[in-house]
């Protein structure tokens, strides 16, 4: 399952190609993914403009000149591939030549310039829905995600705050999505190596100064992942 790193550098990727491009034509080639897709689908992005491509915890978000955020999830197989306009592969890992169509490609975005994002997802567990940015934060799959790693509101007085009162083990506290956002199994893992904790240890044993070598041992990991691009692509 693709973790924070590996949605991070999949976004550094594709924000070249999508940002400040718009769709001109959206090829859907199945009704759904893990689940229907939204109604008039390909209809509503036509002709929308992307402003930005953000991330929050494993989604990409497009953020569209219509108030509309297009959330994309990788599932355990999904991924991007991209067709430049004059046929050369784009910069970075995640670039292909043009080639016939795979079974397993289900959308494909066509752009203004004439490049493609092609989604492929063997398994149909990736996510893809559009909703308006004013409910993005009440809706199902963000309204109880915690709070991001790398970002400013995690601290060590924060993070060990959090974890009194919990009887569960670390790695279990750090793998809690409501808790921190996009940390997975095996950045999790690494960064517990890393601070010297037992992945067993219960969380609400951990000491402030062990809370905050954690927290260090957290975002050293990721951002060391980020920069390798990733793990598990």
């Amino acid at each position: 399952m693709p973790e924070l790193p590996e949605v991070e550098t999949v976004r550094r990727g594709l924000a070249p190609i999508l940002v400040g491009n718009s769709f001109a034509r959206v090829e859907q080639r199945r009704p759904d993914l893990r689940f229907p897709l939204p109604e008039r689908f390909s209809e509503r992005l036509q002709g929308r403009t992307i402003e930005a491509l953000d991330r929050r915890a494993k989604y990409l978000l497009a953020r569209l000149d219509d108030g509309e955020v297009l959330i994309m999830h990788l599932g355990m197989t999904g991924r991007f591939a991209i067709d430049k306009a004059n046929g050369v592969g784009a910069p970075g890992r995640i670039a292909r030549a043009p080639a016939q169509t795979p079974k397993h490609e289900h959308i494909v975005f066509h752009l203004r310039d004439g490049s493609a994002v092609r989604y492929n997802d063997v398994r149909r567990f990736g996510i893809m829905d559009l909703v308006p940015s004013s409910s993005l934060d009440s809706h199902a799959l963000f309204k109880s995600l915690g709070v991001e790693p790398l970002g400013d509101a995690l601290t060590s007085e924060w993070l060990a705050g959090k974890l009194k009162g919990k009887a569960t083990s670390i790695k279990a506290a750090l793998l809690d999505q409501r808790l921190i956002a996009g940390i997975g199994n095996i950045y999790a893992c690494e960064a517990l190596f890393q601070s010297g904790i037992d992945p067993r240890a219960r969380a609400d044993r951990i000491s402030r100064p062990r809370a905050a070598r954690l927290l260090q041992a957290v975002r050293d990991t990721l951002a060391r992942a980020t920069a390798m691009g990733g793990t598990t692509l």
